[in-house]
C-alpha cells in the first residue's frame, strides 16, 4: 500500500482530543478544520516555566539524492516513546513546496510513521510559509517604492533579494525596473527559496513576538552611498512585516498516524539555511512532555552541526541523546554503488561506505554527546548486509534496528528504551567553537572538525566580505552540498585530502548569523529532468494523487 493511501486510511482524532492530552484547552488553539490546529502564544507564556523534558535529536549519514527517511525514523520514534508509557512530542520542520514538487517528494513520513493530514501539511498547510514570503516580498516593494520616491536613505546597493516556494532556477538572477517610468532603475535582483530566506530563519530563531521585531528590524537590505547598512527599520517596514507574520509566529498541532502529538513550525532547508524547526515549537515541546524528539537537516554534517552551533545556544540546552539514522542503500550509495545497485546486495560497497557513518558518530562525540545508530530498514534489504553493519558498529556505538515503516510505532520500541537509558546518563557538552572567536576561524573550526578538510580557500570576493564581519560575536551558518563532506557532490568517499572553497559571506544581522556559501550551492534550487509536478494530479472527487 503507497504512503498515501495509508494516510488516508488512518482514523484521525479531532485535534483538540490531542492537544487536552497536553493539557492545552480549547481556548488556547485556533483550529484549521478537525484536523490541524495553531496553539497560541499565551500558553507558551503560560508553560514558560515548566520543567524541560529531555531532548532527543535525530540526524542522519549523507543522504542519498531520494532521502533516507530520517523524518519517518522521528516519527516512529516518537509513536514508540507513547508505546512504552512516555510521554513524547514530536517537533518537525514544515514541509516546503520546491521538493514537494521536485525530486524528494513530501516530507511527513512514510509507511505507517507518518504525520497527518498528509496532504495538507504538504501543500499550504497553515499558510506560515505563504506569510514568510509575503513578508519577503513586501520588504522587496518597499526598498523599490522607497528608490522610486526619492531614495531619502540614499540607498546605493541593494543586497535583499526577492523569494518563492518554488524551485525555479530561472529567477536566480533577474532584471526589475524595466517598466520606463520616471524615477526607475533598473537594477539586478534574484529571488531565493522561501526556506532560504531570512525571513524563515528569524521566525524559527525567534523566542516571541517582540524578539521577532526586533530581528525583523535589524535585517540589512543594502548599503547607503558612503557604504554604511540600510535596515529594514529605516525603511519602517518592521511593524508590517511583523503584522503579516502574526499567525505564522504560532506553531502548529497536528498528529502521527497513532494519534500522538506533533509540533511542526518553521521549515529552513540545511543544506542553504540553517535547518531546524522553531524555537518556539521546541521550547514548548520540552516543557509539555516528558521526551521530545526532534529532527534536524540532512546529514549530521549540515543539520546536527547547525542545530548544535546556533540552535542549542538560543534553545540553552542540549540534546541528551542524538540518534544517526542510516540505511544500507545510502551507504552502499557512498561505497560507490549506483543508485540502481543501492537496492541490491553488494557487501564491498556497504563496507566502503560504512565509513561516512562513523565518521559521523566520532562529529557527534566531539560535542560530548552519546549517539545511537538507528539502522532503518527496507524491505531490500539483506540480513547478511545488516550483520556486517551490526558488526562494524560492534563496540564503537550502540544501535537498533528500526522497523516502524512497516510497523509503526511498534518496530521502534527498542531504539526508544535505549534512547531512555542513553538520556538518563550525564554529557558533557561542547560546541565546536568559541563564539567569540572570529568569523575565519568559526569556518575553519567545521571545515576541519566536521567535514575533515585540509583548509578553507576564500574567493577574493570572499576576502573582502570577511575583513568587514571578521570580528563578529555570532555563530556561522554554512551552505554546503549534502551529498558529501566536502563542498564537491560527487566527492563522496572524501578519502583524499580537500579543501573547502567559500564563494561568498552573506551577514544576516536579523537571523543573527553569517552564511557561508561554498562551492556551487545555489539558494534558488532547480527543477529535475522529471519534477514530481508531472505525476501529481487530482480526480473529481478531489483526491489527490502522485504525492509521496
Amino acid at each position: 500500500m503507497q504512503d498515501i493511501e495509508i494516510a488516508r486510511n488512518a482514523k484521525l482524532k479531532n485535534i483538540n482530543e490531542i492537544a487536552k492530552k497536553l493539557g492545552i484547552g480549547e481556548d488556547y488553539l485556533e483550529q484549521y478544520g478537525k484536523y490541524k490546529a495553531k496553539i497560541s502564544l499565551e500558553y507558551y507564556n503560560k508553560i514558560k516555566d515548566n520543567k524541560d523534558g529531555k531532548l532527543i535529536l535525530v540526524t542522519a549519514i549523507n543522504p542519498t539524492p531520494l532521502g533516507e527517511g530520517k523524518t519517518t525514523a522521528s516519527i516512529g520514534i516518537a509513536d514508540a516513546f507513547n508505546k512504552i508509557n512516555k510521554k513524547a512530542i514530536l517537533t518537525l520542520r514544515e514541509p516546503s513546496l520546491g521538493p514537494v514538487f521536485g525530486i524528494k517528494g513530501g516530507a511527513t513520513g512514510g509507511g505507517y510513521s507518518q504525520v497527518a493530514p498528509m496532504e495538507d501539511i504538504n501543500l499550504h498547510f497553515t499558510g506560515d510559509i505563504h506569510a514568510i514570503t509575503t513578508a519577503n516580498n513586501l520588504l522587496s516593494a518597499m526598498i523599490d517604492n522607497h528608490i522610486w520616491q526619492g531614495n531619502e536613505l540614499q540607498i546605493e546597493k541593494v543586497t535583499w533579494k526577492r523569494c518563492l516556494d518554488l524551485n525555479d532556477r530561472a529567477l536566480r538572477k533577474v532584471e526589475v525596473s524595466l517598466s520606463g517610468e520616471k524615477n526607475m532603475k533598473p537594477r539586478e535582483d534574484g529571488f531565493d527559496i522561501t526556506v532560504a530566506s531570512e525571513i524563515m530563519a528569524i521566525l524559527c530563531l525567534s523566542k516571541d513576538m517582540n524578539d521577532l521585531k526586533r530581528r525583523l528590524g535589524n535585517i540589512v537590505i543594502g548599503y547607503n552611498k558612503d557604504n554604511e547598512p540600510v535596515t529594514c527599520k529605516d525603511l519602517k517596514a518592521d511593524g508590517s512585516l511583523a503584522v503579516i507574520l502574526k499567525d505564522a509566529i504560532k506553531p502548529n498541532l497536528v498528529q502521527t498516524l497513532e494519534n500522538n502529538p506533533v509540533l511542526i513550525h518553521g521549515g529552513p532547508f540545511a543544506n542553504i539555511a540553517h535547518g531546524c524547526n522553531s524555537i518556539i515549537a521546541t521550547k514548548m515541546a520540552l516543557e509539555m512532555g516528558e521526551y521530545v524528539v526532534t529532527e534536524a537537516g540532512f546529514g549530521a554534517d549540515l543539520g546536527a552541526e547547525k542545530f548544535l552551533d546556533i540552535k542549542c545556544r538560543l534553545l540553552e540546552k542540549a540534546p541528551d541523546a542524538v540518534v544517526i539514522v542510516a540505511t544500507l542503500r545510502a551507504l552502499k550509495y557512498h561505497g560507490g554503488a549506483s543508485k540502481e545497485e543501492c537496492s541490491k546486495e553488494n557487501v564491498e560497497a556497504l563496507e566502503i561506505g560504512i565509513h561516512n557513518l562513523l565518521r559521523h558518530i566520532e562529529n557527534i562525540k566531539k560535542y560530548g554527546l552519546t549517539p545511537i545508530v538507528a539502522i532503518n530498514k527496507f524491505v531490500t534489504d539483506t540480513e547478511s548486509e545488516i550483520e556486517v553493519l551490526k558488526n562494524k558498529l560492534q563496540g564503537i556505538v550502540e544501535y537498533s534496528l528500526l522497523e516502524n515503516w512497516e510497523k509503526g510505532g511498534d518496530g521502534a520500541v527498542d531504539l526508544a528504551q535505549k534512547l531512555v537509558k542513553i538520556c538518563d546518563k550525564e554529557h558533557d557538552f561542547k560546541y565546536i567553537y568559541d563564539i567569540n572567536d572570529t568569523i575565519e576561524n568559526k569556518i575553519k573550526s567545521i571545515a576541519k572538525k566536521i567535514y575533515g578538510a585540509t583548509d578553507v580557500e576564500y574567493s577574493d570576493r570572499a576576502k573582502e566580505q570577511l575583513e568587514k564581519i571578521n570580528d563578529l560575536k555570532i555563530p556561522v551558518c554554512i551552505a554546503k552540498t549534502q551529498y558529501s563532506f566536502s563542498d564537491n557532490p560527487k566527492d563522496l568517499l572524501c578519502d583524499k585530502p580537500f579543501n573547502i572553497h567559500v564563494s561568498e559571506l552573506a551577514l544576516k544581522s536579523g537571523a543573527e548569523f553569517v552564511v557561508v556559501l561554498t562551492g556551487k550551492i545555489m539558494t534558488m534550487p532547480g527543477l529535475p529532468k522529471r519534477p514530481a509536478a508531472e505525476k501529481i494530479n487530482i480526480d473529481q472527487n478531489g483526491i489527490i494523487e502522485g504525492i509521496f
